[in-house]
């Protein structure tokens, strides 16, 4: 049997951590390790695994419930829904607004490069230079593993 999806928070990583759980919980959803009808654990419970307050996981499950990948129901929990066929444009230009700022204030320049590398599998390289301390340009630092 696999091995249950964890969610890592990472408190000195300048992300919010309702950001963190928030965006956990999407890519597994998106990679269907948390497929539809799923039941997530209660906010309290989360948080406590997690070590957070729970206004923070609830700010998180209200995110993905705002962008219909969950429901939550009083006395059901929360569950995962079949999300929308598509993200709204406005939504996708928000995120690509929010992913290269934050890429730009990493210190990425190139941050189209960036996108290229990751796309072409050169990540295992970048990583072997962030993780060498070396100032990484037109590439983008190594994603927290979510395993």
């Amino acid at each position: 049997m696999a091995d249950a999806p964890r969610l890592v928070v990472d408190l000195t990583s300048g992300v919010a951590p309702w950001r963190q759980v928030r965006d956990q919980l999407g890519a597994l959803i998106a990679a269907g390790q948390l497929p539809v009808g799923t039941r997530l654990p209660a906010i309290r419970q989360l948080a406590g695994d997690l070590g957070l307050a729970a206004g923070t996981v609830a700010r998180a499950y209200r995110e993905l419930e705002a962008d219909g990948v969950l429901h939550t129901a009083r006395r059901r929990g929360t569950v995962v829904v079949v999300p929308p066929a598509g993200l709204a444009a406005d939504r996708v230009h928000a995120l690509t607004v929010e992913y290269v700022t934050r890429m730009r204030a990493l210190g990425v320049d190139d941050v189209v490069g960036a996108v290229r590398s990751v796309v072409s599998g050169s990540l295992d390289q970048v990583a072997d230079q962030v993780r060498a301390g070396v100032r990484v340009t037109g590439t983008v630092p190594p994603h927290v593993d979510l395993r």
